[in-house]
């Protein structure tokens, strides 16, 4: 397929964006301004202050004796960009890569190959997007061509239409002037000394002289333009490699079709995962409100799933979240998170236990869509002697364990999350406590076996062992605790509850 790729130029970027914060200075010439070495030089003017003769890098006290009443506005740093930023984010609607224009740094640079037939071709593709952002007060100029480079150019600097066909931007750029091939000022300067004005004065001329007399940077900005050399955009949000967008003729605002619009998008983006082998663990749908703004929903599945209809129930729950405003004009699903499919195995028996059975990973997913991820906890045997390290949560249920859960000695079925200190009476030298104190209540104990010694990992850190004990108070309650350290070390030790017992 051949590449397609879009400019847009806003012609007076911060002055459009103050216009539409402020409307009433539509009569007013103003201006941004910054410091710069103890001045403050123009960064930004409003058209009636530029049909006053002011331009860009003056100096805001000359600016005023030119212009009577000019009003002069603080620029902050990283405005532009920040707003710019904003924009390209909007921009997504019409194209999936997106790029800030790194050069200029006042317009987008779009990757839309495969996109304009959606709104019925390149004509009517371009026309939507300067209306829309005409009516939000931009003013811009666009061309489409083969390279961002010819497209850059003739937004700027055509004086034909900004339709390029495809294979003729060199033709395009051969009547514009140097400056819309990018370059800096020093190469722009010597094209001008030796009365290059135009690039076909020097397009066809051979590499060799223009590398000796203008550098191979400006030889890499003339191939980008005519499509020799790559040029990579860097989208503002890369996209995912599962993707599916849904471009609507009409606004939709019922829940009905947004359900269905939901039911199209999976239909697609499922087959491409089953194609891949690939299945969900997370989707994010995008919605484009006409008045700008974007909503998002998110899913998550326990184990991968290319199920169109189970992953639609998990949409569902979230529809309500979804606010349409005037309208949703488009969707997009992304796939961020997939892991492999484990191929189905036919058997005798269709029932399988556990997690094993599909039923139990639906069942799952709907209620960690109803009460949040943070409602499931599944623990794993972990390959560790310290106990607070023996146990590890995983999100997946199809995650194996890499050894058997401890059977030989008795565990807490509660264990906290980190030993709380307590108070002890115990015998020495390794007699069990007599009673303990844990949040101001005495507990008397009345049966006890141990010591369990567990030593330190020291690979991992250093500290004293630990001896576990096993105790029943005299309610029928049972915990575990441990002494760190022993009687008669250098080191004083202490006494901590740890777990639990059912």
């Amino acid at each position: 397929m051949q590449r397609r790729y879009v400019s847009i130029w806003f012609r007076q970027l911060l002055s459009d964006w103050q216009l539409i914060r402020r409307p009433e200075l539509s009569e007013i010439p103003f201006v941004f301004a910054a410091p710069d070495h103890g001045r403050l030089l123009i960064t930004a003017v409003s058209p009636l202050a530029a049909d006053a003769g002011i331009t860009l890098g003056m100096k805001a006290a000359d600016a005023k004796a030119i212009c009577m009443g000019l009003e002069v506005l603080d620029d902050k740093p990283g405005r532009a960009e920040k707003l710019l930023r904003g924009l390209a984010e909007w921009c997504i609607r019409y194209a999936p890569i997106v790029a800030t224009d790194e050069f200029s740094k006042d317009g987008l640079l779009l990757e839309v190959s495969g996109c304009p037939h959606l709104w019925g071709g390149e004509k009517s593709y371009l026309k939507d997007i300067v209306s829309r952002l005409k009516s939000k007060g931009y003013t811009v100029r666009l061309a489409i061509a083969d390279t961002p480079g010819a497209a850059w150019a003739v937004s700027r600097f055509g004086k034909v239409t900004p339709l390029i066909p495809g294979g003729e931007h060199p033709q395009a750029l051969l009547a514009l002037p140097p400056e819309a091939l990018r370059l800096d000022e020093v190469i722009l300067a010597r094209l001008r000394k030796l009365g290059f004005y135009q690039i076909k004065s020097f397009i066809h001329m051979p590499r060799s002289v223009l590398r000796r007399r203008f550098g191979e940077a400006f030889l890499l900005r003339l191939a980008q333009a005519l499509g020799t050399e790559p040029e990579t955009l860097m989208p503002v949000v890369i996209p995912t490699a599962f993707q599916e967008r849904l471009p609507l003729l009409e606004p939709i605002r019922t829940a009905a079709a947004i359900e269905t619009a939901i039911t199209r998008l999976l239909k697609v983006i499922c087959d491409k995962l089953r194609a891949e082998g690939k299945g969900l663990r997370k989707g994010i749908l995008t919605g484009y409100r006409l008045d700008g703004q974007l909503i998002q929903v998110t899913i998550g599945t326990s184990a991968p799933s290319d199920n169109a209809a189970h992953l639609l129930k998990l949409f569902q729950l979230k529809i309500d979240q979804i606010r349409p405003g005037l309208g949703i004009e488009l969707f997009i699903l992304d796939v961020p998170r997939v892991d492999d499919l484990q191929p189905a195995q036919e058997a005798i028996w269709s029932a399988k236990p556990g997690l094993d059975d599909g039923s139990v990973i639906r069942l799952l997913d709907r209620v960690a869509g109803k009460m949040g991820p943070q409602s499931i906890h599944r623990y794993l045997p972990a390959t560790q002697y310290w106990p607070e390290r023996s146990i590890k949560n995983t999100f997946s249920v199809s995650e194996k364990r890499i050894c058997d859960w401890r059977t030989d000695l008795p565990r807490p079925t509660e264990m906290l999350a980190a030993p709380a200190p307590i108070e002890v009476m115990a015998l020495i030298p390794d007699h069990p406590p007599c009673f303990f104190i844990y949040k101001n209540t005495q507990h008397q104990v009345v049966k006890a076996d141990g010591p369990e010694r567990i030593e330190r990992e020291w690979w991992l850190d250093e500290g004293e062992h630990r001896d576990y004990y096993q105790v029943e108070d005299d309610r029928g309650r049972r915990y575990w605790l441990f002494r760190s350290g022993h009687y008669g070390s250098d080191q004083p030790f202490k006494w901590f509850i740890h777990g639990f017992f059912a």
